[in-house]
């Protein structure tokens, strides 16, 4: 009877405890498609888990930062769902490549026009954005999730170094050093160096090209030369023994 209540207690107890620890492993989270380095561009996916055994996830709302305002945000067609962008005024004016940005996008809203994401599954949210600060080690986006029986959860507290994740914690985006190829007006540097390596390729296939012709034509040069040589050294034969001959007939 003993050992009884204690495996029952021991089996309440396992459950309670995953009960608490669950949040930890299914919240809305961020990560990059390779890396997110500072001073670059980079694809993120918002990762949405549906934790309710009896609804569906129908919305899912992200805030970008304003203290790090980006430039670039485009979020990527997600099927079944229907991406909405909010932007707004800023304070101060962002240069973008020359250019002065008044507004920027502060919020992507994606709400499912089917069944969304149903119990067991999750689904990713893919965003483009840029460029990344420079002076920041990570990116805090605040989330909100919705369910269809009207449940919503507010994925908004910003976890503490050296401190136990919060219960909702808010996806947080880690920032890698800064590359050569991504640092600074990244964006514009990228499109040039893509352009001008199209326009190298155009040339080399060009120069091949004529190459390849300069080959041919050197290699028909070559075979005639040989043909005129072999066709003039048999007529100086032809002709050395022509006066041979003439030479043995006059003597006779």
């Amino acid at each position: 009877m003993k050992a009884s209540r204690i495996a029952a207690a021991g089996a309440v107890s396992g459950i309670a405890v995953l009960a608490l620890s669950a949040p930890a492993f299914a919240h809305v989270s961020v990560q990059p498609e390779g890396t997110a380095a500072k001073g670059g561009y980079a694809t993120v996916n918002f990762k949405v888990p549906n934790e309710r055994d009896n609804a569906s996830t129908t919305k899912l709302e992200i805030n970008f930062p304003a203290d790090h305002p980006l430039a670039s945000v485009m979020p990527q067609p997600v099927p079944g769902w229907k991406a909405e962008v909010t932007k707004s005024k800023l304070d101060k004016p962002l240069d973008a490549h020359g250019k002065q940005l008044t507004e920027v996008v502060s919020k992507v809203t994606w709400t499912a026009e089917g069944k969304g994401v149903e119990p067991g599954y999750f689904q990713k949210f893919p965003v483009s954005v840029g460029a990344l600060p420079e002076d920041a080690d990570e990116l805090v986006f605040k989330a909100i999730q919705t369910y269809s029986n009207k449940e919503v959860v507010r994925w908004i507290e910003v976890p503490q170094e050296g401190q136990e994740e919060p219960e909702t914690p808010a996806p947080v985006l880690k920032l890698s050093a800064a590359e050569d190829d991504a640092h600074g007006a990244s964006g514009a540097k990228a499109s040039d160096d893509t352009e001008a390596a199209a326009q190298n390729t155009a040339a080399d296939t060009a120069s091949d090209s004529g190459s390849g012709s300069g080959d041919s034509s050197d290699t028909t040069a070559r075979v005639l030369g040989v043909v005129g040589i072999v066709v003039g050294a048999a007529g100086v034969a032809y002709g050395v023994l022509a006066g041979r001959r003439r030479n043995t007939g006059a003597s006779a």
